[in-house]
């Protein structure tokens, strides 16, 4: 099993270099609808458990509908378009919901607990902020400087990726308060502060070597501390579906690992919530 992960972890860290810093912008965005794609498939398994693929078609729709109304010009550009910047807006408050839904799961279910229509809902307002935060911190500087967002990209990834191991470092030396038992019961609090502080950290060494002023440097650690708060709510907002769904995994497509949606859990929250609160900050 553990030769099982590590091997299909190295293969997604490779796809992943290549698809950041090897690829036109135009093929980072088929990458993207892609993900998009398989992740809402699985979104599917959640809300229609026999017919997963007519909400990843429902879902095709829609990002379809929302990439015709921008140029593809202004693809690099995503976050400065209307509608993709009005979705990152929305996501902020969607995530500010999905935060009361899990601090009070199980109890206040009953509004969406039977209905197909809003977890539907629920899956694009996760996915769809997800797509557009992609493109743009992808699309970061992309005309004088083609691979800056892939860097930028890769930074905010990596907050989530150390923050998740300083959690879980720091939660088995010295985890006691359980974070939420309902929905995650091997979260702690002692976690969570050991996350935070290791991303801090990150945040902080790219200040100083990228040589920022403490304006700049002030703002990407905030954002930075943000995104990390809000990638550990996009896993357990997602642990919550899977609960009641009654499901360990979104999928099987990545052996040892589970579905698409359990690797991009946390950046489905972190990017949305990185490339607004960087904007607004800023």
């Amino acid at each position: 099993m553990l030769l099982q992960r590590t091997l299909t972890a190295l293969v997604l860290i490779s796809l992943v270099i290549g698809w950041l810093f090897f690829l036109p912008f135009e093929l980072f965005v088929a990458g993207a609808v892609l993900l998009f794609l398989l992740a809402s498939r699985e979104w599917g398994r959640i809300v229609l458990p026999r017919q997963p693929l007519r909400v990843a078609l429902g879902y095709g729709l829609v990002l379809a509908a929302t990439l015709l109304t921008e140029p593809v010009a202004q693809w690099p550009n995503a976050a400065a378009g209307s509608l993709p910047a009005a979705v990152l807006l929305l996501s902020i408050g969607w995530w500010g919901c999905a935060l009361a839904m899990v601090l009070r799961y199980p109890t206040g279910i009953g509004w969406w607990h039977d209905s197909k229509l809003i977890k539907s809902l629920f899956g694009l307002l996760i996915l769809l902020p997800f797509f557009w935060a992609l493109l743009a911190l992808r699309g970061q500087d992309y005309g004088s400087d083609p691979h800056a967002g892939g860097w930028l990209l890769l930074f905010v990834m990596a907050l989530v990726w150390c923050a998740d191991s300083g959690a879980y470092f720091s939660g088995r030396a010295f985890g006691r308060r359980k974070l939420l038992p309902a929905v995650s019961p091997k979260k702690t609090l002692e976690g969570l502060l050991g996350g935070l502080v290791t991303a801090a950290l990150l945040a902080f060494g790219v200040t100083l070597a990228q040589q920022l002023d403490a304006h700049a440097s002030l703002v990407l650690i905030l954002s930075s501390v943000l995104a990390v708060l809000a990638s550990v709510l996009g896993d357990l907002t997602e642990s919550l579906f899977k609960r009641d769904a009654g499901i360990k995994d979104s999928g099987t497509l990545l052996p040892g690992h589970g579905g698409v949606l359990d690797r991009i859990d946390s950046l489905t929250a972190a990017l949305p919530v990185f490339v607004v609160s960087h904007a607004l900050l800023s």
